[in-house]
């Protein structure tokens, strides 16, 4: 903020009544000598004028921890915990800014529909990752079924979990990997990331590996999914957004124009997982 921004800024006089110093000298209600010398009335009077400063100040310490409370930084509500109608819509309105010069028509066409997205407004928890095992268990169970069996092909997951940076992907994989989700026979969790990993590093690794989930970062997946064999969707069953995390600006995952981006073009947008959403084979899973 520069200093002509300091020069325009002038507080509120409700607001700077309300911030003052806690430090100031409280009201003294012990009578003084003039007051004991002073008619009764008198002294009536200063004494009902005590008591109302001292209501008054009472209320302002009230109203200020009321302000202060209504000031600190909560976590939004999260969009995730909206019905399958709500959250079709909000995909198909964040989608369009992906793709701003298509028709209304060729938006439509490529619209997530809303009995593809999973009904989670049972789950009453947090969503959170240490509530992630949990919330996959109670609200699908069959991707829990699935996350427990033996894989079949290489490189070929019954779930994708998208999020949106690479610390972030690696606490999801320590939580895939929990054996309350994979059992004793489910497949390697991968775990897909730009950093430190060259995308043939990542396509040799899915080819020689049966993987049970993967999770991973909007543009490598996309990658991985558009541009090499590696990473299939035979045995995909559920896609989960990791959408009520939040980075230090507040964003979620779609509120980040290149997450955004990646996920409506290369991973929801890539033409055989679309097929697959619209027929059914596939849930997209709001967290």
């Amino acid at each position: 903020m520069g200093g002509d921004d300091l020069d325009d800024f002038v507080l509120d006089e409700e607001f700077l009544a309300i911030s003052g110093d806690e430090s100031a000298e409280p009201v003294d209600d012990s009578p003084s000598q003039e007051d004991q010398t002073e008619p009764s009335d008198n002294s009536t009077v200063r004494q009902a004028k005590k008591r109302k400063q001292r209501e008054k100040n009472k209320e302002r310490k009230l109203k200020r921890q009321k302000l202060i409370e209504s000031t600190e930084s909560e976590e939004p509500h999260s969009i995730a915990e909206s019905s399958p109608h709500e959250l079709a819509e909000y995909l198909y309105s964040v989608q369009a800014k992906s793709f701003p010069k298509l028709s209304v028509l060729e938006l439509e066409d490529m619209r997530i529909p809303e009995t593809s997205i999973a009904d989670t407004t049972s789950w009453a928890g947090p969503r959170t990752l240490d509530c992630l095992a949990d919330f996959i268990i109670k609200i699908l169970p069959s991707l829990h079924t699935r996350l427990s069996q033996k894989s079949k092909n290489p490189g070929s997951p019954t779930l994708l979990f998208i999020t949106g940076a690479a610390l972030r992907v690696a606490d999801v994989t320590r939580i895939l990997r929990d054996k309350r989700l994979r059992g004793e026979k489910g497949g390697e969790v991968a775990k897909l990331f730009a950093r430190h990993f060259k995308l043939a590093d990542h396509s040799s690794y899915l080819k020689r590996t049966k993987i049970g989930a993967a999770a991973g970062t909007p543009g490598r997946i996309g990658k991985l999914l558009c541009e090499t064999d590696a990473l299939t969707i035979s045995a995909l069953s559920h896609i989960i957004l990791d959408i009520s995390h939040r980075d230090a600006k507040k964003r979620n995952l779609l509120d980040i124009p290149e997450n955004r981006d990646e996920i409506f073009r290369t991973v929801l947008g890539n033409r055989k997982t679309l097929e697959a959403i619209k027929a059914g084979k596939i849930q997209v899973v709001l967290f």
